[in-house]
């Protein structure tokens, strides 16, 4: 169902990300993220001059290099457009993901290693929530169709309404880790 008809109204901002996941030849995995900002008007930046329509504010590239555990190999980040023109300074900060596991915690673990001064609020946000679901919806159902049953509960048990523990989803696909009541 879509969503209600708007009121009239005017475009100002669009964001746009995108994330892919790649299986490398190695047995690595490669999820990259692109961020991008613009506004439907020209304005005037304090260092970057007139900035025109359709022109992006950020512009912002990040791969993430993962082994089949999630655990962060490799990180590199690319600021193609920023608003001011220190913000590339923080890109090679993103190495310091090195050996973090996209895993629970891992936007408190982001947070620590390059949160706040150490790094860009955009790349952060990109890192935290889109690409991190990209390794996870890249990496984790490629592994599940290798084995039959999982050797421990798996992690998206109780992570939305659809795999809820007491929920069909779970008692059809695992079955020995349903926490509803049996009906007969």
């Amino acid at each position: 169902m879509p969503l209600s008809p708007p009121v009239n109204r005017k475009h100002i901002h669009t964001r746009e990300i995108r994330c892919v996941g790649y299986e490398r030849e190695d047995g690595l995995w490669d999820i990259e993220g692109r961020i991008t900002d613009t506004k439907t008007y020209t304005f005037d930046n304090r260092e970057r001059g007139m900035i025109s329509a359709g022109t992006p504010v950020h512009d912002m590239f990040l791969r993430l290099t993962v082994d089949s555990e999630l655990v962060v190999q490799d990180a590199e980040a690319s600021t193609e457009a920023g608003p001011f023109h220190i913000c590339p300074a923080v890109n090679d900060g993103v190495k310091a993901l090195k050996g973090l596991k996209i895993t629970p915690g891992w936007t408190r673990n982001v947070h620590k290693a390059i949160g706040g001064i150490k790094g860009c609020t955009h790349i952060n946000q990109l890192l935290v929530g889109p690409l991190a679901t990209t390794a996870y919806q890249s990496i984790i159902p490629k592994k599940a169709s290798l084995t039959k049953k999982p050797e421990k509960r798996p992690i998206v048990i109780d992570t939305c309404h659809a795999f809820t523990a007491d929920g069909p989803i779970v008692k059809n696909f695992w079955p020995d880790y349903y926490e509803g009541a049996e009906t007969d």
